[in-house]
């Protein structure tokens, strides 16, 4: 068969579906192929008309129409059926071939999988694809790894069905071999901890204030035409407006309050743990998804456990300036659970010898994904400023930003906790703020306490080296 296809899509469900939609629509001619025959009939059905499709029947005869080098993308669900995928295809492809995994993979299997098939001659990439099905079909923001020479090829492409933002396309290439998934996954984890604050302050206004959902509707709306303007913003308002058309409630009111997950979140907080970052933002959304889980517990636990009266309010003066309080909670609270990803995105470059642009990643973020925001042009900004920054929050925009919010965040956390309104979003990153800023941290007594019951030494302010004290004996220290 004539090799007809620029580029080849297999995995047809809403997600693979959709970019090869976006590919055929930007003049590509895009061989599609699904396990399942009855998907690959519906997409030409349905879209044929959008633009060029080669329809295959078999895995062989997907590969035959590729012209060479080979791009091939796979968009199934992540783990084992990736590995199947890739094991059908293997017998049909030749050296410089690509292969793509546009899921949610762990960035561990994308480097694994790099690493087997670049013995074989072949490319792998792993390429974050953020968005969702609308981003898929309209313009996402892509983040390919791998190695250079993949990119060479494979980039105009999706360069060419990326979002853009003052024309220049959200894709870029990130880094070799799991490179891309990983800053994908931090991605993910931000998103976490941007969706807990948002509630976070949704949840502290209607109790604290007794504001409706609607009324909270148009407080977002207000918010998202200042600095906090960002996609989850903009829909927060969205579903927080939204009226339930069988029972006429809000809708917040007849959903189920337990978050699930998929598990990229976890995988940050994992990750984040291996390299020692403290990504706490992150850790506690994936916690407080957790807790919402725990339903027979929140159950047993409802109405015995001692707390505030459930009909506490904000009352007095503090009740007309807490709506402008949160906001700047949540703006001060953001920049950290951004500053903590872009750490953990700075550790795992070093590890792992990625060399990552950090203000490549946040220009490709400011369109086309889920975490999508203003403040992102300011990231890049800081970040192409200084590209050693220590941290964002050290940054003079952020810190004067934080350094400006930082009575209002205080007075939220502590009126939170004053009502009985869980915010463990705006606490933690409260306390990061604080801990960081600190010249000495109380780790002097855990190390002490450490050194005591373990004998696992210390240093000193005074002197270089490593000690131990006796303290079984006479209390005498001595050089470890």
């Amino acid at each position: 068969m004539a090799a007809a296809a620029q580029i080849g899509v297999t995995g047809l469900a809403v997600m693979g579906r959709n970019l090869a939609r976006n590919l055929a629509r930007h003049g590509h001619t895009v061989a599609v192929h699904n396990r399942s025959q009855a998907r690959t009939d519906a997409l030409i059905a349905e879209h044929g008309s959008e633009g060029k499709f080669v329809p295959t029947s078999s895995t062989a005869e997907f590969v035959a129409v590729l012209e060479l080098p080979r791009r091939i993308v796979i968009m199934v669900k992540a783990g084992a059926g990736t590995d199947a995928v890739i094991e059908e295809l293997l017998p049909h492809l030749d050296p410089g071939d690509i292969v793509v995994d546009g899921g949610n993979a762990l960035f561990t299997d994308t480097r694994r999988r790099e690493a087997a098939l670049r013995e074989r001659g072949i490319h792998f990439v792993g390429a974050g694809i953020s968005g969702g099905e609308e981003g898929a079909l309209h313009g996402p923001s892509i983040m390919p790894g791998g190695s250079v020479a993949a990119y060479a090829s494979l980039g105009p492409l999706l360069e060419s069905i990326a979002a853009t933002v003052d024309g220049v396309p959200c894709c870029v290439h990130v880094g070799p071999d799991g490179a891309g998934h990983f800053v994908k996954m931090v991605h993910n984890g931000i998103e976490y901890a941007d969706m807990q604050l948002i509630a976070e302050a949704y949840d502290l206004l209607r109790q604290g204030l007794g504001s409706s959902p609607a009324e909270l509707a148009t407080v977002f709306t207000e918010w998202n035409a200042g600095d906090l303007e960002s996609y989850l913003i903009e829909i927060t308002a969205q579903v927080l407006g939204h009226v339930d058309a069988a029972t006429g409630r809000p809708f917040v009111d007849v959903v189920v309050d337990q978050a699930e997950q998929k598990g990229t979140g976890r995988w940050t907080v994992q990750s984040a743990l291996e390299l020692g970052v403290p990504v706490t933002g992150i850790a506690e959304a994936v916690f407080a998804r957790a807790l919402s889980g725990a339903a027979s517990q929140r159950a047993a636990a409802a109405g015995r456990l001692a707390g505030p009266p459930m009909s506490t309010r904000v009352t007095g003066a503090r009740s007309g300036t807490l709506v402008e309080d949160v906001r700047q909670a949540l703006y001060a609270s953001k920049v950290v659970a951004y500053a903590q990803g872009f750490d953990q995105i700075t550790a795992a470059s070093a590890e792992y010898g990625w060399d990552i642009d950090r203000g490549a990643m946040a220009t490709i973020w400011r369109g086309g994904c889920i975490i999508r925001a203003r403040f992102l042009d300011r990231i890049r900004q800081a970040y192409d400023a200084d590209p050693d920054l220590p941290s964002l929050l050290l940054d003079g925009y952020f810190a004067g930003a934080v350094a400006e919010a930082q009575d209002a965040w205080r007075r939220v956390v502590a009126t939170a906790a004053e009502i009985g309104v869980p915010a463990p979003g705006f606490a933690t990153a409260l306390a990061y703020y604080d801990a960081l800023r600190r010249d000495r941290l109380p780790a002097t007594l855990v190390q002490g306490l450490r050194d005591l019951f373990g004998a696992h030494t210390y240093h000193r302010v005074d002197r270089p080296g490593s000690f131990h004290t006796v303290w079984a004996e006479d209390g005498r220290e001595i050089d470890a």
